[in-house]
């Protein structure tokens, strides 16, 4: 910014430029983690981009703890949940919000590559997933499994979720 003033008695007009601080918020991504989708079933589509949707732009401050469930809330027919495949005891079963698994595994994949952050629960499907090789998994389900991890870096983090036509991803990025 340029600032034209007199300067003293002589009336001689003087430029100075006035360096304001612009206080920058820089981004920037330091993980991200992708998952094929094989089941192209409408309803778990939509579940899928449902939960994206719910989980994008979350941010998590140094020392907060993540929660999928928390942070997602129960799969409801409100909130536009339908019903797709599902694992119960083993056995594949349709309950709402099928597809939720993917997503919360995609994002345990990513979570994984930065250090300091720190898994604090997660569990491993009771059947085979084609999206990601065994015990790579992270299985939700509201009220009884969860996918939680603490902040322990010194930056606060946003988690960016992506449903494609082909795949799920998810970004953690550094703020």
């Amino acid at each position: 910014v340029t600032i034209a003033a007199l300067s003293g008695d002589n009336g001689i007009l003087k430029s100075t430029t006035d360096t304001q601080q612009v206080t920058e918020q820089t981004e920037k991504e330091i993980a991200n983690f992708s998952t094929k989708i094989h089941n192209k079933e409408k309803a778990r589509q939509n579940n899928m981009r449902i939960t994206c949707d719910s989980l994008t732009n979350t941010e998590i401050k140094p020392e907060e703890i993540f929660s999928f469930c928390n942070t997602v809330g129960k799969a409801t027919k409100e909130k536009g949940y339908q019903e797709a495949d599902v694992y119960v005891d083993g056995e594949k079963k349709q309950g709402l919000g099928g597809g939720n698994c993917q997503v919360s595994t995609t994002l345990y994949n990513a979570v994984l590559k930065v250090d300091g952050l720190e898994i604090i629960e997660r569990h491993e499907h009771s059947g085979y997933v084609p999206y990601i090789e065994k015990g790579k998994d992270a299985a939700v389900a509201y009220g009884s499994y969860d996918f939680k991890f603490k902040n322990n870096t010194n930056k606060t983090i946003k988690i960016i979720m992506e449903c494609q036509e082909k795949d799920v991803t998810a970004k953690i990025i550094e703020m």
